[in-house]
Order: structure tokens, then C-alpha cells, then sequence
């Protein structure tokens, strides 16, 4: 997953993009980026593998003083792309995954339209969003038919002389929200970037809605849907604490999932409430609320020098980073029994040997692993949160228990049926735990408080997202107004 970041004001933009975009940090490992317009455009693009955001453009932001500018921190792909194109120069930054990238840049190819730049030996996603909107007759359009030729998601803002151009994609996967302060206007996946820079949130940008941020106010410029399938992974894993989706903030997301694990745990008695930091902390303060089981920390978190370990793309880089930012307490965990709540169990390779047993070889007497969310079974359609089948824990244990591939695991998608439970049996024997239990679909979703058909929930269940079959009533609304500036 990415961070997008926009500002547009009336003064300089400069030092709120910079720290706006750095808010994003937790979203990306692999490449940061700023664009900004004043009289011309200036662009500054960095690696972030081994540096923060800060250290890297803490220099170039002095030099990209302009009243208009977008940023990105990336999971994959270098941005933000520059396109000077038959609809005028402009900037482009992308959040999503657009799962049929290689047959629409085939597509393009086909036209005559070449790629300059390329992320692992592939098109730029970025890049091929750009020439896809480019294409078309004018932006708002071009817009309009990538969303509709994709297939996956992408959110995305656009830089030119008109403000910045802000569409979230049309499934609603993804968040975007824009923000108001004095003489200046905001968009950001991350709403936790608006309160220590004084904007206040005015708007969620809804599912296939483009709007137009300018000095004046906000343009709407295409309607969005009411049909909402918003990413789950988002409250339980990879959203920041003080963010909220659709009003919805995602630390009390949390407590309440915590609190709901509680509820099925009376068969157990514990001395100790752990959360694997620092997603899993929330979760487990929930639980201890509930339990009445004092929270404390066994392992500790290096923060001031590794990040989150599920970003980067190497498992070699992420095994790294798992080892050495938690740190163990022997004081508190020898002889305790401990359950520990974790936001979820992907591979379970980390949790096993870099949490799990740093608790046992420091003399923990019981592990209860409880896991904030149902057992992930198929690889994100959407975006970078899971990837490919057979890395994930329960299709390693649903193969050894069929002895062979399987693509029909409905039966181990029932909460407490034969087969659930020797899965989750299989994993808690692999990962060498006293008990697992994990998180019911319908408590998460009750912890989210949204409803359920607002939600994606492909990681865990059979169907994917089902575009809405409404018909918007009118394609566009042209410079009308959302909100005017002062």
C-alpha cells in the first residue's frame, strides 16, 4: 500500500506537503516523492529503503517553495510521474493495484505509446495510469475511462494549473479525504496527517468521485457512488491509530476487536495481556479492558530504527527487520502465562520465530496467540496487504491436511466447523503456541461498525468486490461547488 498527500493554498504550500507526505511513512518502504507547481514544476523523487522521509527531503522542501504541491511515499513504484501530454503538463500520484497493468500497457504498446520508467523489470503502474487518462479528450474523462478499463484499484491525484485533481477509486478500496485550514485545502489517504498541521476534516471523498482542489475552494467534478467496499485490513492492520475511515477511527477499531477475543476466552486464565507492537497494541488493550488482566509489554520495539516489517517486498528485508526491532523483557515475561494479541497471521514465519520464541527462550510458562482478524486465505486483489496464496499460514495448513493444493477451502471458511479447527489446530502446532483462536468475520466487522456490504473482506471470503450496477445521473457536474474558501 501507498500514502498520497496534496495541498493547495494560497501562501506556500511547501512545509505542509513535506510533513504531510511524511505522515504516510507507515504505508511505504521503497520509494518517497514531491511535486509542486509555482512557476514551473519541481519534482524530487528518493529511495527510503535505508533512510526516513525527513532525512531524505529535508533539504529538497527548502527548495520547492510553491503554493501547490503532491507527494507519495511508495510501497513499489517511483512517483510522482511527470507527463507533458496532449492534455497540458501535470504530475500523477497513485495508491492501488491494477492486476491486468501488463495487458493495458500492451494495449498502449499497440498505439505506439512508450514507457520510460519501470519498477522490477515492469511498467510503472503510475506511468501506465497516466498514459491511460491521457488518452481521452481531457482529464475528468481520461479519469473516468481508467477506472473503467482497470482492473483492481487505484486512487489517485493529479497536479496541474488548474489545483490538484483528487479521485478515489471507484470500488472505494481505498481512502481519500480533504481537509480545510485558513487560506489552505488538503487531500490525503491518511487523516491523521490533518491535526498537527491545523487542518480540520470537512470531507471523505466518496468512491469514484473526482473533485478539484484550488485556492478558491473544492470543484466537484464527477459524482461518486454510494456503493462502498472499503478496505477491513485498513482498521486492523495497516491504517494509523489516530486515522479514521468513513468517520470510523481505527485505534478504537481496535480496543474493540481486543475486547471482543476477550469475550470468547473465559476457558483460559492468563497472567499477562501483550500486543505485538505496534498494530497489535490497541488490539490487546481492548482485551486486557475486558479481561481484566493487566497489559503489559514483553517485547518492545526498537522504534527509532526499523519500521514495519511487513512493507518491504524482500522476505529477506522483512525477517531483518522482525529480528531485530523487537526487543524481550525477560523481568515480565519468565513464568507468566501471556496472551499475546496480534493484528493478524500472514505467513506466521514472523510471528514464530521472532516473537513466539523470544517469549519461550526468555521463560514465558504459557503463549495464547489471538489473532484480531479471521485466517487470511486468499492474496489481496486490491492492493499490497497479502500476496500470493501459498505464502499465507492457513493454505499451508489446509495443503498438509489435504496432502495436496486446494482451490475448495469453503469448508475451512466456517468458523468452528471440522475442518476450521484442525486448521487452526495445524497452525497453532507449526507456530508452537499453547492455544490460537482468531478473530470471527462477524466480530471484526461489528468492531468496524460499518455495515458489512460496506466492507472488503475478499482476504477472507470467497467473493471479491462487486462493482454497484447504479447508473450515476449525471456523468459529471462541472464546476460546482462542494465547499468555497474564504
Amino acid at each position: 500500500m501507498s500514502g498520497i498527500f496534496g495541498v493547495v493554498s494560497k501562501n506556500d504550500c511547501s512545509q505542509d506537503l513535506f510533513y504531510g507526505v511524511d505522515y504516510h511513512s507507515h504505508l511505504g518502504t521503497e520509494y518517497a516523492g514531491m511535486a509542486v507547481l509555482g512557476e514551473d514544476f519541481v519534482r524530487q523523487i528518493h529511495s527510503i529503503r535505508q533512510d526516513q522521509f525527513k532525512s531524505k527531503f529535508y533539504d529538497d522542501q527548502k527548495l520547492m517553495k510553491a503554493p501547490k504541491g503532491i507527494g507519495v511515499i511508495s510501497a513499489f513504484n517511483e512517483q510522482p510521474i511527470y507527463l507533458n501530454s496532449n492534455l497540458g503538463p501535470f504530475y500523477i500520484v497513485t495508491n492501488g493495484l491494477v492486476e491486468n497493468k501488463e495487458k493495458l500497457a500492451q494495449g498502449l504498446f499497440e498505439k505506439g505509446v512508450s514507457f520510460s520508467e519501470f519498477s522490477k523489470k515492469t511498467v510503472n503502474t503510475t506511468e501506465l495510469i497516466a498514459k491511460l487518462i491521457s488518452q481521452e479528450e481531457d482529464l475528468l474523462t481520461g479519469i473516468e475511462k481508467m477506472f473503467e478499463v482497470i482492473e483492481g484499484s487505484c486512487s489517485l491525484l493529479i497536479l496541474n494549473k488548474d489545483g490538484i485533481y483528487a479521485a478515489r477509486d471507484r470500488l472505494g478500496y481505498t481512502p481519500l479525504a480533504v481537509g480545510k485550514k485558513l487560506d489552505s485545502w488538503a487531500v490525503t489517504t491518511e487523516t491523521s496527517a490533518f491535526p498537527n498541521l491545523d487542518f480540520e476534516l470537512v470531507k471523505f471523498i466518496e468512491p469514484g468521485e473526482v473533485v478539484l482542489l484550488t485556492e478558491q475552494g473544492i470543484f466537484q467534478r464527477a459524482q461518486g457512488r454510494s456503493a462502498n467496499q472499503i478496505c477491513s485490513f485498513l482498521w486492523i492492520y495497516t491504517g494509523f491509530p489516530a486515522s479514521s475511515y468513513e468517520g470510523v477511527n481505527v485505534e478504537t477499531v481496535r480496543e474493540r476487536c481486543g475486547r471482543l477475543l476477550a469475550k470468547r476466552d473465559a476457558d483460559i486464565e492468563v497472567d499477562v495481556v501483550a500486543g505485538v507492537p505496534d498494530s497489535g497494541t490497541a488490539h490487546a488493550i481492548g482485551y486486557a479492558m475486558e479481561s481484566k488482566k493487566p497489559y503489559r509489554r514483553p517485547l518492545v520495539k526498537y522504534t527509532p530504527g526499523y519500521g514495519r516489517s511487513y512493507t518491504p517486498p524482500s522476505q529477506e528485508t522483512r525477517d531483518l527487520i522482525a529480528r531485530m526491532k523487537l526487543i524481550p523483557i525477560k523481568d515480565i515475561i519468565a513464568g507468566n502465562r501471556i496472551v499475546v494479541c496480534e493484528d493478524s497471521i500472514v505467513r506466521g514465519t514472523q510471528l514464530k520465530n521472532f516473537t513466539i520464541r523470544k517469549l519461550w527462550d526468555a521463560g514465558a510458562k504459557e503463549i495464547h496467540v489471538r489473532p484480531a482478524c479471521p485466517p487470511l486465505m486468499f492474496p489481496c486483489r486490491f492492493n499490497l496487504s497479502t500476496r500470493s496464496t501459498h505464502e499465507l499460514a492457513a493454505r499451508r495448513a489446509i495443503k498438509a491436511l489435504e496432502g495436496r493444493e486446494t482451490e475448495d477451502v469453503g469448508e475451512y471458511l466456517e468458523y468452528g466447523s471440522k475442518k476450521y479447527k484442525k486448521m487452526v489446530e495445524w497452525i497453532a502446532k507449526d507456530l508452537e503456541v499453547t492455544t490460537l483462536r482468531y478473530q470471527t468475520v462477524e466480530d471484526m466487522v461489528k468492531a468496524i461498525g460499518l455495515p458489512k456490504e460496506k466492507l472488503c473482506l475478499c482476504c477472507w471470503q470467497a467473493e471479491g468486490l462487486k462493482e454497484s450496477k447504479e447508473k450515476k445521473s449525471e456523468k459529471s457536474t462541472q464546476n460546482s461547488f462542494l465547499y468555497k474558501g474564504k
